[in-house]
């Protein structure tokens, strides 16, 4: 039975998730602000001690900004490289010429699908998004129906698929085959983007009426005429080689001994900042110094682009904060003991253990990783069980319902430039029918092999 004081936190928890959207959707406070403020007052309801509060909110903030920052910032730079150069608009045109104005959305969750691969979801997104305000503006589609199956492309094969990192210390710490993995992942993945991205989009995009402006979307506007834009090929490459460096460092111990200096440069090139890096400082040639713009020019869209991003990367820390106050304050191992106690089938307990932190820390990553620690010893005991059907279920229960405390949804908010209410209709359910439809799937694939 699960205790009256974890009843008390999960009440507690719910109570102060409820005032957030309140405070921001309805009384329209500033968020930053209410992520704050709704923070200390949950650490000060569920007890934790005054002097770790600020703490733990400040750790929270850190380490989520820590690696968010550094890839807002790089991404916005050479996706703003994209734009000046007419990058963005090539692979626009190319798509827009290769689906038709009226598929593009189905280009969207392949291209998705594929870049988001070897990446974490922030550096796939601000990889993706300039093109996607680009494609919108050709076509003149809405941003939601051309950006949500990207989006969903590049959420699902950050839950399901090896060699994404998290995908791949599941299937480490359940001791699946990677072979299969992969195999069933892919099988799963697609159809779930599918419905999750297009499908959906299709229908809440009519239902959505975005702001005329959209201050960030203006950053990556697209320019030069057909006959001045650079080759698709080169364009293509330099957005592409930062995917290419994670996905040489993710396979680095595959090909150098794991102490090799090889090795270490292998990892260290394949680091999600450091790939980044590499591929901004290349855009400044290949999308710049090649195109005939000036070393002052490149000088000042780096530095223009980066102002709309404050709010963005200050709210991703809030929520951050806000998500660490929830583990801290033990309402994460309150979400574990209600899984723990659950009477269920080891694949749905493995995918309700990680939906439940997902829930409460906001990190995918987290749930993911933490929900495989717990399940497995359990999987271990129990006959019959697949270990790479549990890995894509946890996966899939770690992208449940994305909300205010995931760095993720005030991405999506801020750069759609969307309500909070809006980002919960289109992203969070977005993410939930990711979370729900691979399950099934699961389930289906279990019942025939």
């Amino acid at each position: 039975m699960i205790d009256h004081h974890s009843i008390l936190l999960l009440a507690t928890a719910l109570c102060a998730i409820v005032l957030l959207i309140v405070l921001i959707a309805i009384v329209k406070l500033n968020p930053f602000i209410v992520l704050f403020f709704t923070s200390l007052a949950l650490a000060i309801v569920t007890g934790m001690p005054s002097q770790a509060i600020v703490k733990s909110f400040e750790a929270g903030v850190g380490g989520t900004l820590g690696h968010i920052a550094i890839v807002v910032g790089l991404g916005t730079m050479l996706g703003k490289m994209m734009a000046e150069s007419g990058g963005a608009n090539r692979i626009a045109l190319t798509l827009i010429r290769l689906f038709g104005e009226k598929r593009v959305h189905w280009a969207m969750v392949a291209i998705g699908f594929i870049v988001g691969l070897p990446v974490f979801f922030e550096v796939g997104f601000v990889l993706l998004i300039p093109i996607v305000f680009t494609v919108a503006r050709r076509t003149g589609t809405s941003l939601i129906l051309v950006g949500l199956p990207m989006v969903a492309g590049v959420s699902v094969v950050h839950g399901l698929v090896p060699p994404h990192p998290a995908a791949l210390l599941a299937v480490s710490i359940y001791g699946a085959d990677m072979g299969r993995t992969v195999f069933y992942a892919i099988l799963i993945g697609i159809p779930t983007a599918v419905i999750a991205g297009p499908v959906y989009a299709k229908f809440i995009s009519p239902r959505i009426t975005l702001a005329a402006e959209n201050p960030i979307a203006e950053q990556f506007v697209g320019h030069g005429t057909e006959g001045s834009l650079p080759g698709f090929g080169i364009t293509l490459a330099t957005i592409l080689l930062p995917v290419v460096l994670i996905l040489i460092g993710s396979f680095a111990n595959a090909v150098s001994r794991p102490t090799s200096a090889a090795n270490g440069a292998l990892h260290f090139l394949g680091n999600a900042d450091i790939a980044l890096f590499v591929g901004t400082v290349v855009s400044f040639i290949t999308l710049g110094s090649m195109r005939g713009i000036s070393r002052e020019k490149i000088l000042k869209y780096t530095s223009d682009c980066l102002a709309p991003t404050a709010n963005i990367t200050l709210l991703v820390g809030a929520g951050g904060g806000f998500g660490r106050i929830l583990q801290d304050s033990g309402v994460s191992q309150a979400m574990i003991g209600l899984a723990v106690h659950a009477h269920v089938s080891l694949l749905l307990l493995a995918w309700m253990m990680a939906a439940l932190i997902r829930l409460a820390t906001g990190s995918s990553t987290v749930a993911m990783t933490t929900a495989a620690g717990i399940v497995a010893p359990i999987a271990l005991q129990t006959p019959g069980v697949h270990p790479e059907l549990l890995a894509i279920a946890t996966g899939a229960g770690a992208l449940i319902f994305s909300h205010v405390n995931d760095g993720g949804f005030w991405l999506v908010k801020e750069y759609f430039n969307m309500s909070v209410a809006d980002t919960m209709k289109t992203w969070s359910v977005c993410e939930t029918l990711i979370s729900v439809v691979a399950l099934l799937l699961v389930f289906a694939v279990s019942a025939v092999t």
